[in-house]
């Protein structure tokens, strides 16, 4: 007759097609939007305290002028 396929195996071929390319269509958007972070991400920026931190680190700047420039930074 229809050679071996029914209704039941008609219907079970379109679904599965239809759930197969769903997959695809999932994978290439997930991995669109993967792929670019590592790339595209921007470095976080130092807040000013961290900066401060740094500069008295360096020796930039001495223990009184870091504690005063601390001091503004927290009013």
């Amino acid at each position: 007759m229809m050679n071996g396929m029914n209704w039941g195996g008609m219907w079970f071929g379109w679904i599965f097609g239809l759930v197969i390319l769903g997959l695809v269509i999932w994978a290439i958007v997930f991995f669109a939007r993967n792929s670019g972070n590592s790339q595209n991400q921007l470095p976080r920026e130092e807040d000013a305290l961290e900066i401060l931190k740094k500069r008295f680190a360096r020796g930039e700047i001495n223990k009184e002028q870091f504690e005063q420039m601390k001091q503004d930074l927290n009013s």
